[in-house]
């Protein structure tokens, strides 16, 4: 029998490639999208497909929500300036839409994957982050409507497994990036490889020192339909890409490099709660999901490259 998926967030970068995932393995897929940060191009793999269908709604407001087995809960901006633009929305979002969302899904019987962010762990103060460490967040700074609306989320889905028995999987989704990425998100790989790509100054926040771990989009959600298909799991599971930390001003370099060398390298101000380090320690989900990255950052950053430059030549420069 075939299974039923409700995706929000569709039509973003991650819900679009879990769309295209789920339908590959013989999902039955409905996406629904507001399509505040969300583009519908992204969707153009998807729309012609017979097991999928598509609605343009936020998850915040009334109205009936499709009956799924599985609802992957995505929707939320993601980039700290979309977030930024809209800390309410964004706020709103997590708490509202998370609610409604577990609501439905314990009337219908479905369990839910729960989009969360490494951003729940702020600055940590512990390198690579295990899911036991609690963070260090600044709860009314400029990145809070986003890293305090994910820790809601996770409070809100923690006291329906306990109080309603509802079964929700928390995804701690760490750096993740690939094809489809927004060029205006204000996120470090696309920043960077646009700017190569037009001839223009890399911009490095600080010093550079400051480290990412890179998780390409493919292996990403590999991990979240595994997390979907095992038994229960007790509290939330880091995914992304311990083998790939760089320091930002290394992936300068490289993007550099890879772009043709002619851009200059500069150096800007750090935004507000700019966390220092951020690496995963998966150890969780190699024993839970059997999972782990198997992409190399290399051969991922060569093809967000190569749509990074497509969609420069094509004029599609926002989103």
């Amino acid at each position: 029998m075939t299974r039923t998926a409700l995706v929000t967030g569709a039509a973003g970068f991650l819900g679009s490639h879990l769309v295209d995932r789920l339908l590959r393995d013989g999902w039955s897929v409905v996406g629904i999208d507001n399509l505040s940060t969300g583009r519908p191009g992204n969707l153009a793999g998807a729309r012609p497909r017979s097991h999928f269908r598509f609605a343009k709604r936020d998850v915040r407001s009334a109205g009936p929500l499709p009956t799924a087995d599985v609802v992957f809960h995505l929707a939320s901006p993601a980039s700290p300036p979309r977030y930024q633009e809209r800390p309410v929305y964004t706020l709103e979002t997590n708490a509202v839409g998370s609610q409604r969302l577990f609501r439905h899904a314990s009337a219908s019987g479905a369990r839910v994957v729960l989009g969360s962010t490494s951003e729940v762990y702020g600055d940590p103060e512990l390198h690579p982050q295990p899911e036991t460490y609690w963070g260090r967040v600044n709860p009314i700074g400029p990145r809070s409507c986003y890293d305090e609306g994910k820790r809601y989320a996770e409070a809100l889905a923690s006291a329906w497994i306990r109080e309603k028995s509802l079964d929700v999987r928390i995804a701690r989704i760490f750096n993740t990036f690939g094809p489809r990425m927004a060029l205006d998100d204000g996120r470090v790989i696309t920043n960077f490889l646009a700017q190569g790509w037009r001839g223009q100054a890399i911009t490095v926040q600080g010093s550079g020192a400051q480290s990412r771990s890179f998780c390409y989009v493919d292996d990403l959600v590999d991990g979240l339909v595994r997390l979907a298909e095992v038994a229960p799991v007790d509290g939330p599971v880091n995914l992304g890409n311990p083998d790939a930390e760089t320091t930002v001003l290394e992936l300068a370099r490289t993007v550099r490099a890879l772009t043709g060398g002619r851009s200059e390298i500069v150096h800007v101000p750090r935004a507000a709660d700019d966390p220092d380090r951020r690496c995963p320690d998966i150890a969780r989900a190699r024993t839970l999901l059997g999972w782990s990255p198997t992409t190399p950052f290399a051969e991922g950053l060569r093809r967000t490259s190569e749509y990074v430059r497509s969609e420069l030549a094509a004029g599609k420069e926002s989103r």
